[in-house]
């Protein structure tokens, strides 16, 4: 018993370290990938592992993977600043998205639609704290309808996914 307690914990501590490694390079690869003519618009393609995690395993290993990938994306590919940005998106998003998967039986897809809305709202809102750049609203209607499509893409993939998975269905 106690060994099979051992091996559960060892196999969620490799279950982690793996979705996190797939957060770390989509999010390079995405880095990597920019959008014309609509600055600060990325795919969101770590948000699909993200929801990922919280269909398959808890709440708090997705704050613990959304925590570890913004500290070490921003430490290896980005700077303080992104950071920030990185953090007022996801925390806005992540909370948002855990709610709609807690309170109901919700799909992945609109779940992730919420959740690539409520990001680009996060970092506009972050940038209009800073900035004192009110009109940073207008963008914020673009990049909202930017981060529903989105959203809806990574959606439909992650939802692809964790239909290979039971436990995710059990949950």
């Amino acid at each position: 018993m106690k060994n099979d307690r051992a091996y559960q914990k060892t196999q969620r501590v490799a279950l982690m370290g793996l979705l996190l490694a797939l957060m770390l390079v989509l999010g390079f690869v995405e880095s990597r990938l920019p959008v014309p003519g609509l600055p600060g618009v990325k795919l969101g393609l770590s948000n699909g592992v993200l929801l990922f995690a919280l269909y398959l395993l808890d709440i708090p290993s997705a704050i613990l993977l959304m925590v570890l990938k913004i500290l070490l994306s921003g430490f290896l590919f980005g700077n303080p600043s992104s950071m920030m940005y990185a953090a007022a998106g996801g925390v806005l998003s992540l909370a948002v998205m855990a709610l709609l998967r807690r309170i109901g039986s919700l799909d992945a897809v609109p779940v992730s639609m919420a959740g690539g809305l409520m990001h680009n709202v996060g970092q506009v809102a972050l940038a209009m704290i800073i900035l004192q750049t009110p009109g940073l609203l207008v963008y914020m209607a673009v990049l909202m309808a930017v981060g529903m499509v989105t959203g809806l893409a990574t959606g439909l993939a992650a939802r692809a996914v964790i239909r290979r998975f039971p436990a995710a269905k059990a949950k």
